[in-house]
């Protein structure tokens, strides 16, 4: 008989397996199997790419003939729909699998269910639940975007001590350490977007690719009311590295569109706020484009307005041990403010990370109602 420490023993180990895919496997989950027999494991695997082979089949394959009469532990429900690949079902009921323990239903409303629904007709004992939060913690973009359509959205800044992002004289090259940028750029590579305002690039004329050997570069998208990306940019010069999504309002001459057009911009037009593009829109534009996880880089304004909006999902804040000092240095989120502390975001599930002298400090943002 196995226990119910077995059964979470085994999904610890598939959702460990299921991190391995993550930048890798987007607009997919992160899927991790593992096949156990007589108390052994016989086979394991995950989701390494997207419109490659999933974790189960990664794992039946390992099992070999060995598979019949096993169990399958998996992070995520079987999928029960043809899309890059044949049903994950149809292959568990082929080896001959016994029992199935999934962690979580599939949010995906094309197959939540149905897998379950389908192994259970072919007579194999399902269970489902098995430490569902974290499963559910580990993709919760893919969550967001099965069931709301936007993409989630994490607001990074790096500041000193004393919360400035810049000098008065806006000077921020380098508040943070090396490891820290390193840092960074790893979490870039696992970001289907990168998204900054018109005046950092104007300002910092970034690149916005990820420069981690191996790591993928997201699409890199500017907010930028009037059109105005200097056409001589770095982000343009590199346009055939990763795609630039330049967000516009109503507001920008025809003209302008159509040469960022021409030199490989794909433009959207969002309903006009107040002169800016509308954030809430331009993310479900993205949504609809399949985009799981957006990392906003800044500056101030845009990272205002997506935590002012309560757009934002999560934080990552790089704190250098310097202080800079200066009633015109930038703080990273400015506006109006609060007016009492019960009105203030909360940083939950809450992880803290040093890096050479820096503290990264990572969580969930919940706003208050």
């Amino acid at each position: 008989m196995i226990t119910s420490d077995a059964n979470e023993k085994y999904i610890v180990l598939a959702l460990e397996l299921a991190e391995k895919g993550r930048g890798r496997v987007e607009p997919n989950p992160m899927v991790g199997a593992v096949l156990v027999k007589n108390g052994q494991i016989i086979g394991k695997g995950y989701h390494q790419a997207f419109g490659g082979a999933h974790a189960e089949i990664h794992a039946i394959h390992e099992g070999g003939t060995n598979s019949k009469g096993a169990t399958l532990y998996v992070s995520m429900e079987p999928c029960a729909h043809y899309g890059k690949t044949s049903p994950c079902v149809d292959a568990i009921i082929k080896a001959g699998i016994t029992k199935v323990v999934a962690a979580v239903i599939d949010p995906n409303p094309i197959t939540s269910g149905k897998g379950i629904h389908m192994l259970k007709g072919a007579g194999i004992e399902v269970v489902v639940g098995v430490m569902e939060a974290q499963a559910r913690r580990l993709n919760a973009p893919f969550f967001k975007l099965m069931q709301q359509g936007l993409p989630y959205i994490t607001v990074k800044w790096a500041m000193s001590v004393d919360g400035k992002i810049a000098t008065h004289t806006g000077e921020s090259r380098w508040i943070t350490s090396e490891e820290s940028r390193e840092y960074a750029h790893k979490i870039r590579g696992q970001m289907d977007g990168i998204l900054v305002g018109i005046n950092t690039v104007v300002r910092d004329d970034p690149l916005l690719t990820c420069r981690i050997e191996g790591g993928r570069n997201p699409k890199r998208i500017v907010v930028d009311s009037n059109a105005a990306l200097p056409l001589n940019s770095r982000l343009l010069s590199t346009i055939n590295e990763s795609e630039i999504i330049v967000a516009v309002s109503k507001n920008p001459q025809l003209s302008r569109i159509q040469k960022l057009e021409q030199m490989g911009c794909r433009i959207v037009q969002t309903k006009d706020m107040n002169g800016r593009v509308d954030l809430k829109e331009l993310f479900q534009r993205l949504g609809e484009m399949k985009l799981t996880n957006i990392l906003v880089e800044g500056g101030s304004r845009v990272i205002t307005s997506v935590i002012e909006d309560r757009l934002a999902d999560r934080v990552m804040v790089f704190v250098a041990p310097v202080i800079i000092g200066g009633e015109g240095a930038k703080s990273p989120v400015l506006g109006t403010g609060i007016n009492k502390m019960s009105e203030a975001a909360e940083i939950t599930e809450i992880m803290v990370t040093r890096l050479s002298n820096d503290i990264v400090i990572e969580g969930t943002l919940k706003y208050s109602s």
